[in-house]
């Protein structure tokens, strides 16, 4: 007897619920060979809106947890990343055509830069923190802390690797994100967004759009209560004028990465991501 195909209808991830469009667009997701795959939510400037407030409100609560704890989190993702290791290898083969095999050195890559990342949490502050020299009767400490709501536009050619690379080192520091995923490969960004509600994040700590960066990437630009804009997979859209958007409202823009090693987990990713508070005391003259 033939099975029934039941094809998908993908929604968004705001504020760890699952919402269908604000628009109630969708659009076709199609394989590499053209075969239909699945429906994905068209995401709006409404939604980007509604993404940056749910990524505000949960900027204390993420940001205040202690560093172990958000390494911990981070911990669990990769761990019921792990255990749905199938379905990611599965998804990744249909979208993008490739062999299993490939499909699988991409979700264990994953895995391992989300456990590289969630290992940091409570370390990256004694690395580029520090107590400076400085001469007469005070000291002073410099502490890198969260910059608070970061807008991302993943990298456009890859389902699930460059999701993670650009999303986890936004997080480590007590950051909160709102990503615009692969337009072309969105379904493994939504399917990661079904780990998150069940990795113990906070709603709204990581939000999660599809559709095209083109249409919201400018939004996100000029929205005045977002303080970062990574552009790592914009090098197909008119990213200067995103950088001119950000410039209005004074926001921190990384510019997008091409090349080999694009992507790659370093400490640097984690730390441009932050801001540097220096406290002054006094010594006691005594």
């Amino acid at each position: 007897m033939t099975h029934l195909a039941v094809p998908k209808t993908y929604k968004l991830f705001i504020g760890g619920k699952f919402p269908r469009s604000e628009s109630g667009y969708t659009y076709e997701v199609r394989s590499a060979s053209g075969a239909f795959l699945a429906n994905a939510a068209k995401a709006s400037r409404k939604d980007a809106r509604d993404a940056v407030v749910a990524a505000r409100a949960a900027v204390s609560g993420w940001s205040g947890a202690t560093a172990y704890n958000r390494g911990q989190v981070l911990y669990r993702i990769a761990e019921v990343l792990e255990g749905r290791r199938a379905q990611f290898v599965d998804e990744i083969v249909q979208a993008e055509t490739v062999t299993a095999e490939i499909a699988g050195a991409q979700v264990d890559e994953a895995i391992d830069r989300w456990v590289w990342y969630a290992g940091w949490c409570d370390k990256y502050v004694q690395v580029a923190g520090n107590a400076n020299p400085v001469s007469g009767p005070y000291f002073n400490l410099s502490v890198p802390e969260p910059t608070g709501v970061v807008a991302i536009v993943a990298p456009q050619d890859s389902s699930l690797l460059g999701l993670v690379s650009v999303v986890a080192p936004a997080l480590v520091s007590g950051n909160t994100v709102v990503v615009l995923a692969s337009e072309q490969f969105p379904l493994s960004a939504i399917s990661f967004a079904e780990v998150l509600a069940t990795s113990d994040v906070p709603g709204g700590a990581l939000n999660i759009l599809t559709g095209s960066p083109k249409d919201i990437a400018p939004w996100l630009a000029s929205h005045a209560d977002v303080n970062a804009l990574d552009l790592s997979g914009a090098s197909a859209l008119d990213w200067v004028d995103l950088q001119i958007a950000a410039a209005e409202t004074l926001k921190r823009v990384l510019p997008p990465e091409t090349g080999p090693d694009a992507g790659y987990p370093t400490l640097g990713r984690i730390t441009t991501l932050t801001e540097t508070k220096t406290v002054w005391h006094t010594k006691s003259l005594i």
